[in-house]
């Protein structure tokens, strides 16, 4: 299964269309694509001493808001876009607050965790002046770092290179999604 794992909390505009683009090249592979949007789970509560049940059993102790339900998506899939507008120079607020409880969950599980291994796209969506895409990148670098993921390929949405640049993030779930792997080389003429 292909995931696209969305911090947009829109139905609409920039960042939406460019999810299409991800999820149109997906399926033309031949991939099942998911999309889960993750605003409105809620925020790591940093339980008791600053540690809880994350640490202990690898599960967070705010189950029941769906949280639970989309660790299960993101280990069922074997490939993984991650998708976010950039406000202030980060991911939106939802997605890292999705980040924040599974990195917590998955702290010393290295090498086994729900993205260990998986090659993940990453791509950030900044609107407005078109800063700060750089920065968010570098904090979902750190993510999937952090939690083992094989970054395939980075890619920065605006509105001023959006023509080619959602054609670039269709490619780029079509070639991840066809199973070409993280740094391979492709013979040109």
């Amino acid at each position: 299964m292909f995931l696209i794992i969305s911090g947009n909390p829109k139905t609409d505009g920039l960042c939406h269309s460019v999810t299409e683009a991800v999820q149109r090249g997906a399926a033309e592979a031949g991939e099942n694509v998911q999309t889960l949007t993750v605003a409105a789970l809620e925020r790591c509560h940093v339980c008791g001493n600053g540690w809880g049940k994350c640490l202990t059993e690898h599960a967070c102790a705010f189950g029941g808001d769906g949280y639970d339900e989309a660790v299960e998506f993101v280990r069922k899939a074997d490939k993984i876009c991650i998708i976010t507008p950039v406000y202030w120079g980060e991911m939106a607020e939802g997605l890292k607050s999705f980040f924040d409880r599974l990195r917590r969950c998955e702290n010393v599980i290295r090498g086994s965790g729900a993205l260990a291994g998986k090659p993940v796209l990453l791509i950030a969506s900044p609107g407005g002046s078109g800063n700060g895409a750089l920065s968010c990148l570098e904090q979902m670098e750190r993510f999937c770092r952090h939690t083992g993921a094989v970054i395939f390929d980075y890619i920065s949405v605006n509105r001023w290179n959006q023509d080619y640049k959602r054609e670039s993030a269709y490619a780029a779930a079509k070639a991840i999604a066809g199973g070409r792997k993280a740094g391979e080389t492709l013979q040109t003429e």
